[in-house]
């Protein structure tokens, strides 16, 4: 039976969606597309140009294109020329990842550790080991979305606490009994730092276990960059470490550690260590010259300390309710997505560039922009972003933000008290 050919530039057909798909979409999406976003992705803004001053990623020590790096990527790209793409369950003793994981373990001060595809799989295959229906976990407010989806694999309830309130969690497990722990040593959209020790005499106290996500502190907080665990003295009080090698690692994987007792049982029952491929040759080699190059960066650490105290003080100068973090990334929290978009796009036409984050990377009507500071930023772009903080404050009223309104009430309560 003879077909007519589809023209070239004709759209491909679909089977029509279910209604229930349907009625989702209109009913989770359409009017924020329509109403909140003005037809626009909301993550999507201008391009940047080549005089940008770009505060939208996460090489917060500025390592892409370190010699060393790209030397062993080459290396590895022009030499290795027999490997087998696999799980990694399935890798050697004598297999290069082995090489990074120990490598990975002895810098942050632990046994053994796991390299998984990224620190989103790190967190859920980790929690799905170490939880089940019968533990609970007990969420930071503010924990990443990939701790809160290891609860979720791991079947087990899922408690919430007040961010940074080891009172509160002390309080909660004392109803809910002992668990899984889980904070972030810096927290991803705001900056601010855990009370870690705090936490630590918590967990203790009730004989649970403690998770640190160290995806916004490995390489840049704590001796050698071992991350904040390391810079307080409590690695060897908190059980599990993870974190995400997308950071100042700026590569594109992720870890968890354990004690090496452990391995096989996670590798067991681990199923983003199961059932995802392992990284390639060239992967393996960059991020392992990228652990030499962080352990040696000490001044790159202090410069990115010296410009986070500069941009903030001036920032809160200006302003902008920004005193709830105080690390490399800021977060100008203007509120409701569109007054977001309009602080995004006043920065970006003045030639800065951050990220916005909305709902469910943060709770309803408290978007923000996004910006991460790195050790790379010369004096005239941090002069330049201050300049244009101050140009654009009486048109974004920053004072004026639900964030500046909370934090007045915070700095008032405190006083009273």
């Amino acid at each position: 039976m003879e077909t007519l050919a589809q023209p070239l530039n004709a759209a491909p057909a679909n089977p029509p969606l279910s209604p229930v798909l349907q009625a989702r979409i209109a009913r989770d999406f359409q009017t924020r597309w329509d109403k909140d976003w003005g037809g626009r992705f909301v993550l999507h803004g201008r391009q940047p140009g080549p005089d940008a001053v770009r505060l939208d990623g996460n090489d917060y020590l500025a390592v892409t294109g370190h010699p060393d790096i790209v030397r062993a990527h080459v290396n590895a790209m022009t030499r290795d020329s027999e490997f087998v793409v696999q799980s990694g369950v399935f890798l050697l003793q004598q297999h290069p990842s082995r090489a990074l994981e120990a490598s990975l373990a002895h810098w942050v001060g632990k046994e053994d550790a796991l390299i998984c595809q990224s620190g989103y799989s790190a967190n859920v295959g980790l929690l799905q080991a170490i939880a089940d229906a019968q533990t609970p976990v007990y969420l930071d407010g503010q924990a990443h979305a990939s701790l809160w989806e290891g609860a979720h694999a791991a079947r087990a309830p899922a408690h919430m606490f007040r961010h940074n309130d080891p009172d509160f969690l002390d309080r909660m497990m004392t109803r809910k009994g002992p668990g899984v722990v889980v904070v972030d040593s810096v927290y991803s959209t705001t900056g601010d730092v855990c009370p870690l020790a705090e936490m630590v005499e918590v967990v203790e106290k009730h004989g649970a276990m403690l998770l640190v996500d160290e995806s916004h502190s490995l390489g840049t907080h704590g001796p050698a960059g071992a991350g904040l665990c390391a810079q307080l003295g409590l690695t060897d009080r908190v059980h599990f470490i993870t974190a995400s090698l997308a950071k100042a690692m700026a590569g594109r994987a992720g870890f968890f550690t354990m004690p090496a007792s452990m391995r096989y049982y996670i590798l067991s029952s681990s199923f983003p260590n199961i059932f995802s491929s392992c990284l390639l040759p060239h992967e393996i080699a960059g991020l392992q010259a990228t652990v030499g190059v962080l352990q040696r960066a000490d001044a790159q650490r202090s410069r990115l300390f010296e410009v986070t105290r500069r941009v903030r003080s001036a920032l809160e100068a200006l302003g902008y309710p920004i005193g709830q973090g105080t690390e490399q990334i800021i977060a100008l929290e203007a509120g409701s997505e569109p007054d977001t978009m309009r602080l995004r796009d006043a920065l970006e036409s003045r030639g800065v560039f951050g990220a916005i984050f909305c709902a469910p990377a943060t709770a309803r009507n408290r978007a923000l922009v996004r910006l991460t500071l790195n050790a790379a930023l010369t004096d005239a772009e941090i002069e330049h972003l201050i300049a244009v903080a101050a140009d654009i404050a009486p048109l974004v009223r920053p004072w004026d933000w639900p964030a500046a309104r909370r934090q007045r009430l915070h700095e008032g309560a405190i006083q009273a008290s």
